[in-house]
Protein backbone atom coordinates (compact mmCIF):
# COMPACT_ATOMS: atom_id res chain seq x y z
CA UNK A 1 0.00 0.00 0.00
CA UNK A 2 3.10 1.87 0.92
CA UNK A 3 4.95 1.64 -2.34
CA UNK A 4 1.56 2.37 -4.46
CA UNK A 5 1.30 6.01 -2.89
CA UNK A 6 4.79 6.79 -3.39
CA UNK A 7 4.55 5.48 -7.17
CA UNK A 8 0.76 7.54 -7.90
CA UNK A 9 3.05 10.73 -6.14
CA UNK A 10 6.43 10.14 -8.58
CA UNK A 11 7.34 13.30 -9.07
CA UNK A 12 9.41 14.57 -12.39
CA UNK A 13 13.54 14.82 -11.96
CA UNK A 14 14.05 17.58 -9.27
CA UNK A 15 16.18 18.69 -11.89
CA UNK A 16 13.67 19.78 -14.70
CA UNK A 17 11.59 21.41 -12.16
CA UNK A 18 14.78 23.46 -10.56
CA UNK A 19 15.79 24.24 -14.50
CA UNK A 20 11.76 25.29 -15.29
CA UNK A 21 11.89 27.53 -11.85
CA UNK A 22 14.86 29.50 -12.26
CA UNK A 23 14.01 30.10 -15.59
CA UNK A 24 10.66 31.17 -15.04
CA UNK A 25 11.69 33.92 -12.26
CA UNK A 26 14.37 35.08 -14.81
CA UNK A 27 12.13 35.13 -17.43
CA UNK A 28 15.44 34.07 -19.83
CA UNK A 29 17.13 30.54 -20.63
CA UNK A 30 20.23 32.75 -20.92
CA UNK A 31 20.22 34.09 -17.04
CA UNK A 32 18.75 30.79 -16.06
CA UNK A 33 22.02 28.97 -17.37
CA UNK A 34 24.20 31.41 -15.78
CA UNK A 35 22.52 30.80 -12.11
CA UNK A 36 22.67 26.86 -12.56
CA UNK A 37 25.80 27.26 -14.08
CA UNK A 38 24.83 24.94 -17.02
CA UNK A 39 24.62 25.91 -20.82
CA UNK A 40 21.83 26.92 -22.46
CA UNK A 41 20.79 24.12 -24.47
CA UNK A 42 20.70 22.12 -21.19
CA UNK A 43 18.01 24.55 -19.85
CA UNK A 44 16.08 24.14 -22.89
CA UNK A 45 16.75 20.13 -22.68
CA UNK A 46 15.59 20.35 -18.77
CA UNK A 47 12.07 22.22 -20.25
CA UNK A 48 11.03 19.77 -22.88
CA UNK A 49 11.74 16.94 -20.54
CA UNK A 50 9.79 18.44 -17.71
CA UNK A 51 7.15 19.26 -20.42
CA UNK A 52 7.20 15.64 -21.64
CA UNK A 53 6.92 14.18 -18.41
CA UNK A 54 3.78 16.14 -17.03
CA UNK A 55 2.32 16.06 -20.73
CA UNK A 56 1.93 19.56 -19.91
CA UNK A 57 2.86 22.58 -22.08
CA UNK A 58 4.42 24.96 -19.90
CA UNK A 59 6.32 27.46 -22.31
CA UNK A 60 5.25 28.53 -25.79
CA UNK A 61 6.18 31.04 -28.54
CA UNK A 62 9.34 32.00 -30.56
CA UNK A 63 12.78 30.34 -28.95
CA UNK A 64 14.02 33.86 -28.37
CA UNK A 65 10.78 35.17 -26.87
CA UNK A 66 9.83 31.81 -25.01
CA UNK A 67 6.69 33.00 -22.50
CA UNK A 68 5.06 30.54 -19.58
CA UNK A 69 1.50 29.51 -20.79
CA UNK A 70 -1.11 29.71 -17.71
CA UNK A 71 0.04 26.21 -16.89
CA UNK A 72 3.47 27.40 -16.36
CA UNK A 73 2.83 30.53 -14.20
CA UNK A 74 0.34 28.70 -11.81
CA UNK A 75 3.43 25.83 -11.44
CA UNK A 76 6.11 28.77 -11.05
CA UNK A 77 4.16 30.62 -8.33
CA UNK A 78 4.26 27.16 -6.38
CA UNK A 79 7.92 26.23 -7.36
CA UNK A 80 9.28 29.43 -6.11
CA UNK A 81 8.45 29.17 -2.48
CA UNK A 82 9.21 25.50 -2.57
CA UNK A 83 12.47 25.52 -3.58
CA UNK A 84 12.54 28.60 -1.22
CA UNK A 85 11.72 26.52 2.00
CA UNK A 86 14.19 23.60 0.34
CA UNK A 87 17.11 26.15 0.39
CA UNK A 88 16.48 27.73 3.98
CA UNK A 89 16.48 24.16 5.17
CA UNK A 90 19.86 23.12 3.71
CA UNK A 91 21.49 26.27 4.89
CA UNK A 92 19.65 25.83 8.65
CA UNK A 93 21.14 22.38 8.68
CA UNK A 94 24.60 23.46 7.53
CA UNK A 95 24.90 26.21 10.15
CA UNK A 96 23.38 24.10 13.22
CA UNK A 97 20.87 26.84 14.45
CA UNK A 98 22.27 29.78 12.30
CA UNK A 99 20.03 31.24 10.12
CA UNK A 100 20.97 33.35 7.01
CA UNK A 101 18.23 35.56 5.21
CA UNK A 102 18.73 37.48 2.60
CA UNK A 103 17.82 41.24 2.39
CA UNK A 104 16.56 43.19 -0.78
CA UNK A 105 17.53 46.94 0.41
CA UNK A 106 17.85 50.09 -1.58
CA UNK A 107 21.43 50.76 -1.61
CA UNK A 108 21.34 54.23 -0.26
CA UNK A 109 18.77 53.20 2.82
CA UNK A 110 21.36 50.13 3.39
CA UNK A 111 24.53 53.04 2.81
CA UNK A 112 22.95 55.57 5.55
CA UNK A 113 20.45 53.99 7.47
CA UNK A 114 20.73 50.31 7.53
CA UNK A 115 24.24 49.75 8.08
CA UNK A 116 24.82 51.82 10.81
CA UNK A 117 22.47 50.61 12.81
CA UNK A 118 22.28 46.29 11.76
CA UNK A 119 25.37 45.75 14.74
CA UNK A 120 22.47 46.23 16.74
CA UNK A 121 20.16 43.71 15.25
CA UNK A 122 23.20 40.87 14.92
CA UNK A 123 24.49 41.64 19.00
CA UNK A 124 20.47 40.98 19.45
CA UNK A 125 20.47 38.14 17.43
CA UNK A 126 23.17 36.34 17.22
CA UNK A 127 21.58 33.13 15.89
CA UNK A 128 20.66 35.13 12.35
CA UNK A 129 23.00 35.82 9.64
CA UNK A 130 21.96 38.73 7.13
CA UNK A 131 23.03 39.05 3.89
CA UNK A 132 22.60 42.62 2.12
CA UNK A 133 21.79 42.98 -1.92
CA UNK A 134 20.80 46.03 -2.99
CA UNK A 135 18.06 46.77 -5.40
CA UNK A 136 15.17 49.04 -6.46
CA UNK A 137 13.19 47.24 -8.80
CA UNK A 138 9.44 46.30 -7.35
CA UNK A 139 9.09 43.61 -5.29
CA UNK A 140 7.75 40.32 -7.08
CA UNK A 141 7.47 36.71 -4.98
CA UNK A 142 6.28 35.20 -8.03
CA UNK A 143 9.53 35.76 -8.90
CA UNK A 144 12.50 36.68 -6.13
CA UNK A 145 13.85 34.51 -3.62
CA UNK A 146 15.04 36.76 -0.87
CA UNK A 147 13.34 36.63 2.30
CA UNK A 148 12.29 40.25 2.60
CA UNK A 149 12.83 43.53 0.96
CA UNK A 150 12.58 47.27 2.05
CA UNK A 151 11.39 49.92 -0.72
CA UNK A 152 9.90 52.91 -0.23
CA UNK A 153 5.97 52.14 -1.29
CA UNK A 154 3.74 54.57 -2.85
CA UNK A 155 0.20 54.42 -1.90
CA UNK A 156 -1.02 52.79 -4.90
CA UNK A 157 1.74 50.22 -5.55
CA UNK A 158 1.30 46.88 -5.71
CA UNK A 159 3.87 43.53 -4.66
CA UNK A 160 2.57 40.79 -5.64
CA UNK A 161 2.84 37.65 -2.50
CA UNK A 162 3.85 40.28 -0.44
CA UNK A 163 3.03 41.29 3.19
CA UNK A 164 4.09 44.78 4.11
CA UNK A 165 5.02 45.91 7.00
CA UNK A 166 5.19 49.73 7.38
CA UNK A 167 8.20 51.08 9.40
CA UNK A 168 8.81 54.53 9.00
CA UNK A 169 7.40 57.22 7.69
CA UNK A 170 9.00 59.09 4.43
CA UNK A 171 9.96 62.73 4.42
CA UNK A 172 11.54 64.63 1.48
CA UNK A 173 13.45 68.09 1.52
CA UNK A 174 15.72 70.07 -0.38
CA UNK A 175 19.68 69.65 0.52
CA UNK A 176 22.86 70.94 -0.27
CA UNK A 177 26.57 71.80 0.52
CA UNK A 178 26.42 74.09 3.39
CA UNK A 179 27.88 77.09 1.64
CA UNK A 180 25.55 77.06 -1.13
CA UNK A 181 22.82 77.05 1.15
CA UNK A 182 23.84 80.10 2.32
CA UNK A 183 23.74 81.61 -1.06
CA UNK A 184 20.38 80.65 -1.43
CA UNK A 185 17.93 82.67 1.16
CA UNK A 186 14.41 81.95 -0.51
CA UNK A 187 12.68 79.64 -2.39
CA UNK A 188 12.96 82.02 -5.44
CA UNK A 189 16.40 81.43 -5.05
CA UNK A 190 16.30 77.98 -4.40
CA UNK A 191 14.42 77.37 -8.00
CA UNK A 192 17.19 78.71 -9.55
CA UNK A 193 19.96 76.73 -8.70
CA UNK A 194 21.17 73.59 -10.10
CA UNK A 195 18.80 70.83 -9.64
CA UNK A 196 20.50 66.95 -9.28
CA UNK A 197 18.24 64.15 -9.62
CA UNK A 198 18.35 60.32 -9.45
CA UNK A 199 17.06 58.17 -12.37
CA UNK A 200 15.12 56.12 -9.44
CA UNK A 201 12.72 59.02 -9.14
CA UNK A 202 13.08 61.36 -11.28
CA UNK A 203 9.77 63.87 -10.75
CA UNK A 204 11.29 64.29 -6.77
CA UNK A 205 11.61 68.05 -7.55
CA UNK A 206 7.86 67.98 -8.82
CA UNK A 207 6.65 65.95 -6.63
CA UNK A 208 8.09 68.43 -3.46
CA UNK A 209 6.82 71.19 -5.14
CA UNK A 210 3.36 69.89 -5.25
CA UNK A 211 3.47 68.90 -1.37
CA UNK A 212 4.72 72.42 -0.62
CA UNK A 213 1.57 73.93 -2.89
CA UNK A 214 4.44 75.79 -5.10
CA UNK A 215 4.52 76.71 -8.61
CA UNK A 216 8.03 75.50 -9.36
CA UNK A 217 9.83 77.59 -12.70
CA UNK A 218 11.70 75.22 -15.01
CA UNK A 219 15.50 74.13 -14.30
CA UNK A 220 17.87 76.18 -15.62
CA UNK A 221 20.57 73.36 -15.25
CA UNK A 222 19.67 70.03 -14.61
CA UNK A 223 22.19 66.87 -13.72
CA UNK A 224 20.54 63.58 -13.55
CA UNK A 225 22.59 60.88 -11.61
CA UNK A 226 21.96 56.91 -11.48
CA UNK A 227 21.68 56.37 -7.81
CA UNK A 228 20.31 58.34 -4.79
CA UNK A 229 23.90 57.46 -2.93
CA UNK A 230 25.99 59.88 -6.64
CA UNK A 231 23.42 62.10 -6.04
CA UNK A 232 23.92 62.83 -2.37
CA UNK A 233 27.54 63.06 -2.88
CA UNK A 234 26.88 65.52 -5.55
CA UNK A 235 24.77 67.37 -3.21
CA UNK A 236 27.79 67.57 -0.80
CA UNK A 237 30.25 68.56 -3.57
CA UNK A 238 28.18 71.73 -4.05
CA UNK A 239 27.08 70.54 -7.21
CA UNK A 240 23.68 71.46 -6.90
CA UNK A 241 20.73 71.04 -4.92
CA UNK A 242 18.71 67.80 -4.13
CA UNK A 243 15.32 66.66 -3.20
CA UNK A 244 16.31 63.99 -0.46
CA UNK A 245 14.42 61.81 1.45
CA UNK A 246 15.22 62.41 5.00
CA UNK A 247 16.22 58.58 5.24
CA UNK A 248 19.00 58.85 2.90
CA UNK A 249 20.74 62.51 3.95
CA UNK A 250 20.31 62.48 8.34
CA UNK A 251 23.48 61.57 9.08
CA UNK A 252 25.22 63.96 6.54
CA UNK A 253 22.91 66.91 7.97
CA UNK A 254 23.74 65.89 10.94
CA UNK A 255 27.25 65.96 10.64
CA UNK A 256 27.21 69.30 8.89
CA UNK A 257 28.13 68.05 5.46
CA UNK A 258 24.90 68.75 4.04
CA UNK A 259 22.26 71.68 4.72
CA UNK A 260 18.16 71.68 4.77
CA UNK A 261 17.58 75.10 5.80
CA UNK A 262 13.84 74.52 4.93
CA UNK A 263 13.17 71.79 6.40
CA UNK A 264 11.50 68.83 5.10
CA UNK A 265 7.74 67.53 4.40
CA UNK A 266 5.88 64.52 4.43
CA UNK A 267 5.21 62.31 1.50
CA UNK A 268 2.23 60.13 0.83
CA UNK A 269 4.54 57.39 0.80
CA UNK A 270 6.80 54.75 3.30
CA UNK A 271 9.45 52.76 4.24
CA UNK A 272 8.35 49.39 4.22
CA UNK A 273 9.68 45.66 4.68
CA UNK A 274 8.10 43.22 1.92
CA UNK A 275 7.96 39.40 3.03
CA UNK A 276 6.76 36.49 0.89
CA UNK A 277 3.12 36.23 1.75
CA UNK A 278 1.84 32.90 3.69
CA UNK A 279 5.98 32.28 4.78
CA UNK A 280 6.84 31.76 8.62
CA UNK A 281 10.46 32.03 9.63
CA UNK A 282 11.24 33.71 13.48
CA UNK A 283 14.33 35.47 11.80
CA UNK A 284 12.47 37.18 9.52
CA UNK A 285 10.05 38.08 12.12
CA UNK A 286 13.24 39.60 14.47
CA UNK A 287 14.25 41.57 11.65
CA UNK A 288 10.57 42.79 11.07
CA UNK A 289 10.24 43.74 14.41
CA UNK A 290 13.99 45.39 14.54
CA UNK A 291 12.95 47.37 11.88
CA UNK A 292 9.95 48.70 13.34
CA UNK A 293 11.95 49.41 16.67
CA UNK A 294 14.43 51.34 14.77
CA UNK A 295 11.85 53.21 12.80
CA UNK A 296 10.60 54.52 15.84
CA UNK A 297 13.63 55.43 17.30
CA UNK A 298 14.74 57.30 13.97
CA UNK A 299 15.20 60.75 14.63
CA UNK A 300 12.61 63.47 12.83
CA UNK A 301 14.00 65.62 9.94
CA UNK A 302 13.81 69.37 10.95
CA UNK A 303 10.93 71.33 9.93
CA UNK A 304 10.90 74.88 8.97
CA UNK A 305 8.40 77.48 8.34
CA UNK A 306 9.48 79.79 5.74
CA UNK A 307 8.45 82.24 3.32
CA UNK A 308 7.43 80.98 -0.01
CA UNK A 309 8.70 84.34 -2.08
Amino acid sequence: MRGSHIKSAALPPLNALRTFEAFARHGSMTRAAAELCVTHGAVSRQIAALQASLGVVLVSGPRHALMLTDAGVQLAERLTPAFSSIINAVQTTRQGEAREIEISCLGTFALKWLIPRLPGFLEAHPEVRVRLSESYQSVDYRRDRFDGAIRIIESDELHPRAEATRFMPQYQGPVGAPNLMATLPTLSALSEAPRLRSATFRRAWSAWAELMGLNLPAATVEREFAHNHSMVEAAVSGMGVAIAPWAFVAPDVIAGRLAAPFGFVERPSWFAFLRPEGRRDTAVDAFRDWLVAEGERSPPPPVHSFDKS
